[in-house]
């Protein structure tokens, strides 16, 4: 007998579930009798939880153990006949929760596409056998009764609609109270099959070709559109190579330009017949050419030699190369080699704005083995992707649309891999991997090192800017280090050039937020047909109104941040919890109608190149240009096709994307990164620099990039002249040993939330106290954040530096029982507390 399976009909067993909530530990529930056999571990089952409350959860463990203290609920019903979450994923998650210091039910959470995690719905009904009396009711509970008695239910949506008004749950209690009405729970499927409707020739008249051709005779006659009609199915069947495994009925009509009228008296006439498919809404993609066309360079064979022998002695390889090095041809070999083997292989990028590009290069040569994930997918699409990687099996990709090869945002290391042989984890630097909020706040990178680690694989962690921790891991040791310091065909680093804006504003040659120096070049860019890209680190208009007279400034209601002003709404925008409202036109603390703009985003600067350059194409890409699923991917292929001359972007435009037409690139404003109050900032302006200078001279000729920045001199902006990354490293090294910052100390930030500003300084206080007993001066604070306030939450933070050394893991479980121990007190239990592991 195994814990997976249960196999005897009549005895009591219970199981141990998993649901996704922020609660700890699991939950026994007894199983019915008719019920044995059919449920399994990874399986999905559906149970009730406290009164009236119905969720999925997961089977985690079977036993016999009857729960002592209470009688367990019995399970309601089996959604799955196999399981759809394996071992190797439940051990992944138990890892997530310990490291990361949250509950499984989050991982559970985050990991499940949200259309797998069916949830109540609250209905409101008479009460069984209700007899009321209209006279007693108010105006609006008269008015609800009366619907709920006419429509027999409501949800709770609707019957706020009905009375017209927002707050509907006191009035359905007091309903409740007085035994009118009451609620039930009824379970909501999310994720529906895509059906579609086919069609196929009649077999009699396949093998009667006479019977055939007499009845095409008599549609030419008196039903010519049906002919047609009947052509063009033979058409679109014998012309497509290679041949359709069904015709879809909108395929059909679309071809013929025929009406569903057309098509019906042809079933009717038994030519044609009718039947229902469930289909991928993926897509479907060839290859169009061979692995083995790939010619490796003499600094990539040396690449490639270096990390197959590596491998033999570290599975995790950092691969350092410069920009335009020729990494994504190593990946392609990479999986090519593991797929091969019958493996599956695991491409991360950091955003999805990377996917456009990667995708395109990937189906060039693997067609239907890529699979790709991440949030702009809806939740039947991010079902159907998580079923083909649950159904793979060696070699059935190509005709059964099981992917063998995913690339994906951060979720995808959460898919249901079978076999795993490879992860590569590309532009692994990058702050996207963090997740911030909600829990787990884990960082993909160093997930998918420890899930590789599971399925015995390797790992190729790529970047012509590492992170301090993975060059630090790959110098002493930990991971194999491979190097490639020359562009792909000897192509030369682009010339990068310093703009002094102080200087230049001082000799009145800036025009707006551009030095001469950038402008200048631009326009030589326009002259020839070449393309610009112009990278600023905020979004919106102006990052900030002021009363040029008083300096009042609007700020939001909620949170301790001033609002941005966005142009194309004329809104004045908090980013972090949406609060907005219309610029005033006068200052309300002093009548003032001198209300200023101070500061600068990508809006502003896409209108003022319209101004500066009118005959040129300009288009931005930030989040509020990309908010749609596809406009990733309409932006980044307009520009490939030469239909932009200018880009505006945020981050976006930095990570990895590959434009060969590109011949300057702007930072605007490189001060902003380098101030910024963190111990990375430095390596961040580097790396952001770095990577916005590869996005320049690709291809063809060597690029320019223009640094506009009050200070010249600064030692990142000579590091990124000089491309000096080893420069940097060792410079931030030896800060970070002195300051025991990472890579020598992990960090681990304590947030604590309350809306009263007294109440959290008192249980802060409370907290560092017992931290300090037994971690001493490894703890910073408890101080505010730079913003104090978010949500109308006051946040203080505590920092807790562990260094790595053998006992680092007993010091975090005596940190878990510290917390604990804090969060059982009364007067701390309205506290939010959260804990960040590895903070970016």
């Amino acid at each position: 007998m195994t814990n997976d399976t249960l196999h005897t009909e009549r005895e009591t067993w219970f199981t141990d579930v998993l649901l996704p909530l922020p609660i700890p530990g699991v939950f026994t529930y007894r199983i019915p009798y008719e019920l044995n056999n059919k449920i399994l571990k990874g399986s999905r089952v559906v149970v009730q939880f406290g009164r009236q409350k119905i969720y999925t959860a997961l089977v985690y463990r079977l036993h016999h153990n009857v729960p002592m203290g209470y009688v367990p609920k019995y399970i309601l019903s089996v959604l799955d006949e196999s399981p759809i979450v394996n071992n190797v994923q439940f051990g992944f998650w138990e890892w997530m929760s310990s490291y990361y210091f949250c509950r499984m039910g989050e991982v559970m959470n985050a990991a499940l596409p949200s259309a797998l995690k069916l949830a109540s719905e609250s209905r409101i009904v008479l009460f069984p056998d209700v007899d009321f009396d209209p006279a007693g009711l108010s105006d609006r509970e008269q008015i609800l009764a009366e619907a709920i008695r006419y429509r027999k239910v409501l949800t709770v949506n609707e019957a706020s609609e009905i009375v017209e008004q927002r707050k509907i749950i006191p009035l359905i209690k007091t309903l409740i109270e007085k035994g009118i009405v009451t609620l039930e729970e009824e379970l909501k499927m999310r994720y529906k099959p895509r059906i579609e409707t086919c069609i196929k020739f009649s077999a009699s008249y396949e093998a009667d070709e006479d019977l055939l051709r007499t009845t095409m005779d008599k549609l030419s006659q008196k039903a010519p559109r049906q002919l047609d009609l009947l052509l063009s199915y033979f058409q679109l069947f014998n012309n497509q190579r290679p041949r359709p495994h069904y015709i879809t009925r909108a395929q059909l009509l679309k071809s013929a330009g025929g009406s569903p009228a057309q098509l019906t008296a042809l079933v009717k006439k038994g030519i044609f017949e009718l039947y229902d498919i469930t289909t991928n809404r993926l897509g479907q993609f060839d290859s169009t050419a061979e692995t083995n066309s790939i010619v490796l360079n003499s600094s990539q064979q040396s690449a490639w030699d270096e990390m197959q022998k590596g491998f033999q002695l570290h599975p995790v390889t950092l691969l350092h190369g410069v920009t335009s090095s020729g990494k994504t041809e190593l990946y392609i070999k990479l999986i090519d080699e593991t797929i091969q083997k019958g493996k599956q292989a695991l491409f991360l990028l950091p955003e999805i704005a990377l996917t456009a590009q990667i995708i395109n290069r990937l189906r060039k040569y693997f067609g239907n083995r890529v699979g790709v994930y991440h949030s702009k997918y809806n939740e039947n699409e991010r079902v159907e992707i998580w079923n083909s990687v649950l159904n793979w099996q060696p070699g059935d990709e190509k005709t059964q649309s099981h992917y063998s090869i995913i690339l994906g945002a951060r979720s995808a290391i959460f898919l249901p891999y079978k076999d795993l042989g490879l992860v590569i984890v590309d532009e692994e630097h990058d702050t996207s991997y963090k997740q911030y909020d909600p829990a787990p706040r884990y960082n993909a990178r160093d997930a998918a090192v420890m899930l590789a680690s599971m399925h015995g694989s390797n790992v190729i962690l790529g970047s012509a800017t590492p992170a301090v921790e993975s060059y630090y891991n790959a110098k002493t040791g930990k991971y194999n280090l491979v190097e490639i310091m020359n562009r792909y065909r000897d192509l030369q680093l682009p010339e990068v050039l310093v703009a002094d804006v102080r200087a230049e504003s001082r000799k009145r040659r800036m025009r707006s937020h551009f030095s001469e120096l950038l402008l200048e070049h631009m326009r030589t860019a326009l002259q020839q047909k070449e393309q610009t890209i112009l990278f600023q680190n905020r979004r919106g208009f102006s990052l900030r109104l002021e009363c040029g007279d008083c300096h009042w400034i609007p700020e939001c209601r909620n949170c301790d941040v001033t609002l941005i002003y966005h142009k194309h709404n004329h809104t004045a925008r908090c980013h972090y919890c949406g609060y907005n409202i219309k610029p005033p036109e006068r200052c309300p603390a002093c009548g003032s109608t001198a209300i200023l703009m101070r500061g600068f985003g990508t809006e502003k600067v896409e209108e003022e190149l319209g101004v500066l350059f009118p005959e040129a194409r300009i288009a931005r890409m930030d989040l509020d240009t990309t908010r749609s699923k596809h406009a990733y991917q309409q932006i980044i292929a307009d520009f490939e096709d030469r239909k932009i001359d200018i880009l505006v972007g945020t981050q976006m435009v930095t990570k990895g994307l590959d434009f060969d037409n590109v011949s300057v690139a702007g930072i605007l404003n490189a001060d902003n990164m380098l101030t910024f109050p963190d111990f990375r900032s430095c390596e961040r302006a580097y790396q952001l620099m770095a990577q916005v200078s590869g996005r320049a001279g690709r291809k063809f000729k060597r690029g320019t990039v223009i640094i506009q920045t009050y200070d010249p001199a600064h030692t990142v902006i000579k590091q990124v002249i000089e491309n000096d990354y080893t420069g940097l490293y060792e410079t931030q090294l030896a800060e970070r040993k002195k300051f025991r910052y990472p890579p020598f100390y992990r960090l681990i930030c304590i947030t604590l939330k309350h809306r009263d500003a007294k109440v959290l300084d008192k249980a802060a206080r409370n907290l560092a106290e017992r931290m300090k007993v037994i971690f001493g001066k490894l703890v910073l604070g408890p101080e505010y954040p730079m913003i104090s306030r978010i949500k109308n939450l006051f946040l203080k933070d505590i920092l807790l530096k562990l260094e790595r050394t053998a006992h680092s893991g007993q010091m975090k479980q005596e940190l878990k029982l510290i917390l604990e121990e804090f969060s059982k007190d009364a007067q701390n239990k309205s506290v939010g507390i959260h804990v960040d592991v590895d903070p970016m």
